[in-house]
């Protein structure tokens, strides 16, 4: 079923988000307008239960908060956390012919087939955390185009690349996780976010795969570019005309999960770059998202704090492939596993504080 939306913001039911196809970013951008809140009931019910656990309050420090905004996403207040779903979404850029990249494009096609294969480490730190993993290989035969001449994408193509990932999230999941691949795809997000927050290129730009000093000059370039070509005040039309059809699909994933009230762990800076195109293009897009790690990535932690986002790792990662993130699924079991398997005071005949 495909409902017609205009852009007059309004709820829609969980079911009705569910099932919504959207073939135009203007439908896009009214879902978003659209989606569910955290239910405060839930939220504050967990609240209450954390002050009657068998420790002193704000003992746990922040795992108390990532209980307690889990179980308001989930709807209630004694959460247990079940499936667990890691995505990664591979896609190659036509960015890559102005020399951005320490790799050829065609490690994009190899690592994918390592995915499938359970060789990368994503496919270990998932099977540590209990998490199903799958892999989605947009068009790598058709990489998207050279930002710096005309637009990455169509509106069709970025809109198609949005659906998939929407659709690759399962209804039954209860925690997300979407990753990358994609040679190229670090320019990609500096670009991306050199336009949405403005600022020189220089201040977004890192080193990606390992260029050495002239290549990152080169790359520098390259995202100054492209941010003042396709500079805009629609962080959607920045996304296609910047981004890669990866990012849009982590974008897409990324607002299919809050339709579906799944609560989502943020990779690195490629990840943080899509999901700020969601937040730049409605307020609270990204509020049932919390940023899994801090990418040494140079420009990372500039883009988590315009984003108001506070990592729970720092562990000089910078692999991508929703690794972090999927090593953080860890820190957040153990959050809801002592909110709600803890004994309150009464249970435990502990006298309170």
């Amino acid at each position: 079923m495909r409902l017609l939306l205009n852009t007059q913001a309004y709820l829609l039911t969980t079911k009705e988000l569910i099932m919504s196809a959207f073939s135009s970013l203007s439908e896009f951008r009214a879902l978003l307008a659209a989606m569910p809140s955290i239910d405060q009931n839930a939220m504050s019910g967990a609240q209450e239960r954390n002050g009657q656990l068998t420790k002193p309050p704000g003992a746990l420090g922040r795992l108390e908060e990532l209980a307690i905004w889990y179980g308001g996403w989930r709807g209630t207040d004694r959460p247990r956390l079940g499936k667990r779903q890691v995505i990664v979404f591979a896609g190659n850029h036509g960015v890559t012919a102005q020399g951005v990249s320490a790799f050829p494009a065609e490690v994009t096609v190899q690592m994918v087939a390592n995915f499938e294969h359970g060789g990368a480490a994503v496919n270990q730190l998932s099977r540590v955390a209990g998490a199903e993993m799958s892999v989605h290989a947009l068009d790598l035969d058709r990489p998207t185009a050279d930002f710096t001449k005309g637009a990455a994408m169509s509106e069709a193509e970025v809109v198609a690349a949005l659906n998939t990932g929407w659709d690759a999230v399962d209804s039954d999941t209860e925690l997300l996780v979407v990753g990358e691949m994609g040679i190229g795809n670090t320019t990609s997000a500096a670009a991306i976010a050199t336009a949405l927050f403005g600022g020189d290129a220089s201040e977004w730009t890192g080193r990606g795969t390992g260029v050495d000093d002239t290549g990152l000059s080169n790359k520098t370039r390259v995202v100054s570019e492209g941010a003042a070509l396709h500079a805009s005040d629609d962080a959607l039309e920045i996304l296609r005309c910047l981004g890669g059809r990866e990012l849009a699909a982590m974008a897409g994933a990324i607002a299919s999960a809050r339709a579906k009230r799944i609560p989502v762990i943020m990779d690195g800076f490629i990840c943080t770059a899509a999901a700020a195109c969601l937040a730049q293009a409605q307020d609270g897009a990204l509020d049932h998202v919390v940023a899994g790690h801090l990418s040494q990535e140079g420009a990372h932690g500039k883009l988590l704090a315009a984003l108001d986002k506070t990592p729970l790792l720092s562990l000089d990662m910078r692999l991508g492939e929703g690794s972090g993130a999927t090593l953080a699924i860890n820190i957040l079991v153990a959050a809801v596993e002592c909110h709600s398997g803890m004994a309150t005071f009464a249970e435990a005949g502990v006298a309170a504080g």
